[in-house]
């Protein structure tokens, strides 16, 4: 079942991230159909957390997405070169996001593997954030993307993932943020090899 609108505009972003463990993102882009379950998350909030592009209320050219209603995409480029993936969540002007840090593909290999670049597969292909963009064909033209349409979406199976096969730690690659680096909003899936590297 594809996920509603309601679903990303819940107010909790850190539950919501931790819910989309065991989820699958889809992407049908120029015909052609990729999915990977979901393994790991990150949660970033608008209020109180140092780390979220929208934490100072700054209203700018890449953030204006973050503040509408939840459920479109948030893509932005790191170094110049890697597309991060990210979801917005709460209701418009609440401006948080989940980032999808890694996932375990299920559909479409053939075609992951062409976008990456390789010829085999193995962690490499989607254990981190802009791998997961480059094996699912998500680039910054998809930013604001809605999650509820046909071309990147989200289904729950049925799988719920008990609390004990989770691991929550703190974020990565976000030292500028001082004691909130330290909240554990990083969300993984125990003991997946599709997971990015521990700190």
């Amino acid at each position: 079942m594809k996920l509603p609108a309601t679903f990303y505009q819940q107010p909790d972003v850190v539950q919501i991230s931790r819910s989309l463990l065991g989820k699958y993102v889809f992407t049908n882009i120029e015909g052609i159909l990729t999915s990977g379950r979901i393994v790991e998350t990150e949660a970033y909030a608008h209020i109180n957390d140092q780390a979220c592009h929208s934490h100072l209320g700054r209203f700018t050219k890449r953030t204006r997405v973050m503040y509408e209603a939840g459920g479109v995409a948030y893509v932005y480029l790191i170094y110049g070169r890697y597309a991060l993936f990210n979801i917005i969540t709460n209701e418009a002007g609440k401006a948080d996001a989940v980032l999808i840090r890694a996932i375990e593909p299920i559909d479409g290999i053939p075609e992951m593997l062409a976008r990456r670049g390789l010829t085999k597969v193995a962690a490499n292909l989607t254990a981190g954030p802009g791998l997961v963009t480059q094996a699912l064909g998500i680039t910054t033209a998809y930013y604001g993307t809605s999650l509820t349409g046909d071309t990147i979406w989200i289904e729950d199976q049925g799988e719920a993932i008990p609390d004990e096969l989770v691991v929550a730690s703190p974020r990565v690659g976000i030292d500028y943020a001082g004691t909130d680096a330290a909240l554990p909003w990083r969300f993984r899936l125990k003991n997946s090899k599709w997971t990015s590297p521990a700190k």
